[in-house]
């Protein structure tokens, strides 16, 4: 039977002095790997996801991590027992609970726990409201998602699913907070937060700059010499756009409000086209004699001027 490796350092595969960079790495191959929605009805994956999630979440929090190497917390986050305990007697056998002289240093609410109990008596219920602990998460969202906003499911460590709202326009980094999703609070107080921060994955046309978005859109020489209209993919769906006769290869064209749409009411981003002429893998042999009929009377040098470095 394996051995189920229980430091977090072991979790993720990396050393202990490692990068921030190679624990994200390192968390983002093992999450691709194990995640539940990628192994259904496979109990092992989706306790090995946990145990990644766990790791991550506390290894990529600055202050979890020096928490955690040095012993403050453990595994699951939780703070190690430390003891305060020093000897004491009384020649008259006190209760030695009746006051706080028997603790030492208690920073927290166990300190006024036990004040508490020793100005009451044993005899009174202490109730202890704390609020919940907040919990942190990344999830990895497509570009298109990011751009117009989408419903998420994602699953917890704790095998619960948690339904999260992109929101239009997200930028990748950017942190969502959850309000009342994070760790149960004690004694009927609220909740803690959840915090997931987006890392938005690149896409294969499309490239965002600010609210504006860049694409590639190849055309044919005569769409590029004579003008044309032509279908043009958006993060909305296609779009018809004239092409103006004597465009050349690298001409940008503007599609107003086409780009990140507006959240709140302002004002949309615009996609910005690039064309790319493209000539036909294997031109005929009409389209050569037209080509070197023309090039006899009408040659120019694109390149002119370009000598000597200027």
């Amino acid at each position: 039977m394996a051995t189920v490796a229980t430091d977090l350092y072991e979790v993720l595969g990396v050393a202990r002095d490692a990068t921030e960079e190679a624990i994200r790495k390192a968390y983002r191959g093992l999450a691709k790997k194990h995640h539940p929605d990628l192994n259904p009805g496979d109990a092992a994956a989706e306790e090995t996801f946990k145990r990644v999630q766990r790791a991550y979440d506390i290894l990529s929090d600055a202050e979890k991590r020096r928490q955690y190497d040095a012993g403050e917390i453990d595994a699951e986050g939780n703070e190690t027992p430390r003891k305060y305990y020093r000897e004491y007697a009384g020649a008259d056998g006190a209760d030695a609970y009746g006051n706080a002289a028997g603790f030492e240093d208690f920073g927290d609410i166990f300190a006024d726990l036990f004040r508490q109990r020793g100005r009451g008596g044993q005899g009174e219920n202490v109730h202890v409201r704390m609020r919940g602990h907040d919990v942190r998460y990344t999830m990895e969202v497509p570009f298109a998602e990011a751009v117009n906003g989408a419903k998420k499911r994602v699953t917890m460590p704790d095998g619960q699913a948690l339904d999260i709202s992109i929101p239009v326009g997200v930028r990748d980094g950017q942190v969502l907070r959850l309000r009342g999703k994070g760790g149960p609070g004690l004694g009927g107080a609220e909740a803690g937060d959840a915090y997931v921060t987006v890392h938005v994955l690149p896409h294969a046309r499309f490239r965002r700059e600010g609210n504006d978005i860049h694409v590639e859109v190849p055309v044919a020489i005569d769409e590029a010499v004579l003008g044309a209209k032509i279908r043009v993919p958006t993060v909305a769906g296609a779009v018809t756009m004239t092409v103006p006769a004597g465009s050349n290869d690298g001409s940008t064209l503007r599609l107003r409000g086409k780009g990140v749409p507006a959240a709140g009411g302002g004002t949309a981003g615009d996609q910005i086209v690039t064309l790319r002429i493209v000539l036909p893998k294997e031109p005929d042999d009409e389209l050569k004699a037209f080509l070197e009929g023309w090039r006899k009377d009408n040659a120019y040098d694109p390149r002119a001027g370009m000598e000597g470095g200027r």
